[in-house]
């Protein structure tokens, strides 16, 4: 079992960064691929971000490659996404999850096993 503690959301200006968090207890995460998604109010989860076990492939959305990265410290079993020039239209609950197999990386919601509660995140205009 593994459970998801998501941090470090909060309000920011546009144009500004916010660093989350999401710490695992339970099992390890090693052997988890991880993603972040992302839910405004009013709209359907949507994919972030997504990282392999060992930390060596990542893949993210279009709407975030090159201001968005995610990574992972599996020593702390946590997994972060850093957040750069956010957009006010980039306000929701930040969901990060655990898809227990490690032979994909996916942006499905429903391929995923485990979440965390989510944080919120606003960006003010």
């Amino acid at each position: 079992q593994v459970q998801l503690v998501e941090s470090g959301g909060g309000l920011v200006q546009a144009g500004g960064s916010l660093r989350l968090s999401c710490a695992a207890s339970g099992r390890t995460l090693s052997r988890y691929t991880m993603g972040w998604f992302r839910q405004a109010p009013g709209k359907e989860r949507e994919f972030v971000a997504a990282i392999t076990w060992s930390g060596f492939s990542t893949y993210y959305a279009d709407s975030v490659k090159g201001r968005f990265t995610i990574s992972r410290d599996n020593a702390k079993n946590t997994v972060y996404l850093q957040m750069n020039s956010l957009k006010p239209e980039e306000t929701a609950v930040y969901y990060c999850a655990a898809d227990s197999d490690i032979r994909r990386v996916s942006s499905y919601t429903n391929e995923y096993d485990y979440w965390g509660q989510g944080t919120q995140v606003t960006v003010s205009s």
